[in-house]
């Protein structure tokens, strides 16, 4: 059977959605579920103040939730003290550490997509969470 140019895009199209879909689901998926999965298989140790920002490799937003800090094998979960719900994984967060850390006496501002101020979130304590032995 021959596909017709009109036939294949809407084959492609199709194929698109199915790929699509489970990025789509995961993202609808409630903010702490996520974060979670994120932190399964790992323990909680002694909340610190202070992380160093050379050692941060990434860092992810889980709305209205936490941001969780990868610094090497570890992951740090922030839960801000206050305007936590300023956080959307789609923002861009700036920060102004002091000395090369980031505290819990930060304030990191939320800039959307565009470059605009979309709010600010006092950071908490961070908390490290290391893959249990």
């Amino acid at each position: 059977m021959k596909l017709t140019s009109k036939r294949r895009m809407i084959a492609a199209a199709a194929l698109v959605g199915l790929v699509a879909a489970p990025a789509m689901a995961a993202a609808k998926k409630d903010p702490e579920v996520r974060l979670a999965e994120r932190l399964e298989g790992r323990v909680a140790g002694e909340p610190v103040r202070c992380i160093d920002t050379s050692r941060i490799r990434s860092s992810t937003i889980y709305d209205r939730t936490a941001i969780v800090f990868e610094a090497g094998s570890t992951l740090y979960v922030n839960r801000p003290d206050n305007g936590a719900r300023a956080l959307r994984r789609s923002d861009i967060m700036v920060t102004r550490p002091t000395i090369n850390r980031l505290c819990n006496i930060d304030t990191v501002e939320m800039r959307d997509q565009s470059g605009f101020y979309s709010g600010s979130v006092f950071l908490g304590d961070f908390v490290p969470y290391k893959k249990a032995s």
